[in-house]
């Protein structure tokens, strides 16, 4: 991914990047709508239930199919009658089929998590963005001028339109029972057989009931991420928006380190562990405290460190302005490493809610913030506005944990070694 925008941001100038920049992430930031969170709620309902868990299936899917429709139309409706121009408005279009892509990506990554079969996906969650490097290299090579925006989001939607294939046969495989569920037992064909008529009393509502907390905090988290570029083309402009991307693609990178660990990982653990071994939840939830901030500070170093000339290195002079960006944006990896080790505790059990209303919180207070401080301060007021929401979304968890999950020793015993680990090395 963040090659392909290298490439992109080299070959289109920064208002053609932002353009396209801004088109992407009005797509993306309703894709948690599309699927409407049923691949979170899988990893809990297993982690939970175990094999039981199966009993929602069916209805899930159904949930799938109606959210990424309305979502569809709601974009559809956006891009016809929206304060964009007809270009903007063709890009969307285009872009489209992107939602649904994700939606099945998203539901793919679930089903693995569940196996443990992180080899597979991490291939799986390879695929589309190798996939779109290699056609996005292949468009500029063949270019004679500058690239054009239409072609490159034709790319995007088709890589969209083969991992919906992809991920249908692996979904359908799910669907008939092809499952190989890890950390829980079998049940007998006897179970099975009552399994079935749990199944049958399960409806849409009852799905929707439960998904709708995962959708928001996707949904949230990418408002309080992405946002700032499209509220930049509509309130500054389309070169602020693409210099802004340019940060935000880099600040992703510095990202995928806890997100991998947290939310590919040890999310379907930490639901099982809440259920059923409490201490050795408290354990990782310490230890990862610990491994997360020192890691942030580390980041947050290294990016004001090294981006003074990676960014006219890789991205050209044109997006020099972005150095002064990641300067404010660097603050924020420490407050986001911690905000993913203690947030992931908020989905296990019946905490969730909470992690949405947080969340949703922050989201709003960082659109507000951007909307005051872009038309005054462009870039600059969009990055502090996401560092001052992201520092607000972290106090507001670390009170939530104290008060909800681990108490008293929710703010002690941060260490990079679990109490256990440490004992066994002593002994």
């Amino acid at each position: 991914m963040f090659i392909t925008h290298v490439v992109l941001a080299r070959e289109l100038t920064p208002s053609g990047y932002g353009v396209f920049a801004a088109a992407l992430a009005t797509i993306t930031v309703l894709v948690p709508l599309a699927g409407f969170g049923v691949g979170g709620f899988w990893l809990k309902a297993f982690g939970a239930e175990g094999w039981g868990a199966v009993r929602w299936l069916s209805r899930s899917f159904r949930v799938v199919i109606l959210s990424t429709t309305v979502t569809l139309l709601l974009l559809a409706a956006w891009a016809a009658f929206g304060p964009h121009d007809e270009s903007f408005r063709r890009l969307l279009y285009w872009l489209l089929p992107v939602i649904v892509g994700y939606s099945f990506i998203e539901l793919v990554s679930a089903k693995l998590q569940l196996e443990e079969r992180y080899n597979a996906l991490a291939l799986w969650r390879l695929m589309p963005q190798l996939a779109r490097l290699l056609l996005v290299l292949l468009v500029v090579s063949g270019a004679t001028g500058q690239v054009n925006l239409d072609t490159i989001a034709v790319v995007y939607a088709a890589v969209a339109f083969f991992m919906m294939n992809a991920g249908f046969v692996q979904l359908r495989a799910m669907a008939q029972g092809h499952l190989a569920l890890k950390g829980h037992l079998k049940p007998s064909d006897a179970e099975n057989i009552l399994q079935t008529k749990v199944t049958s009393i399960v409806r849409v509502s009852d799905v929707a009931r439960r998904t709708w907390p995962f959708a928001l905090t996707g949904l949230f988290y990418l408002v309080n991420f992405q946002s700032p570029v499209i509220l930049l083309k509509y309130l500054a402009s389309d070169q602020a928006a693409g210099i802004y991307n340019v940060s935000i693609t880099i600040m992703a990178v510095v990202y995928l380190l806890p997100s991998a660990i947290y939310q590919q990982y040890l999310l379907p653990k930490f639901h099982r562990w809440a259920n059923y071994d409490r201490s050795r939840f408290l354990e990782v939830y310490r230890a990862g405290n610990g491994g997360m901030l020192l890691l942030g500070v580390f980041a947050s170093g290294a990016i004001l460190l090294l981006t003074p000339w990676v960014i006219p290195l890789l991205f050209g002079k044109a997006y020099q302005e972005a150095v002064s960006l990641l300067a404010i944006l660097a603050l924020c990896a420490p407050v986001r490493f911690l905000a993913i080790s203690i947030g992931a505790t908020l989905v296990t059990q019946e905490h969730m809610r909470l992690k949405v209303l947080y969340m949703g919180m922050a989201a709003v207070i960082n659109v507000l913030l951007n909307i005051l401080t872009i038309p005054v301060y462009g870039a600059q007021g969009a990055a502090v506005s996401t560092l001052l929401s992201e520092i607000m979304l972290l106090t507001l968890y670390l009170l939530a944990v104290r008060k909800h999950i681990f108490g008293s020793d929710a703010w002690r015993g941060w260490s990079l070694m679990p109490k256990t680990s440490a004992e066994e090395i002593k002994s």
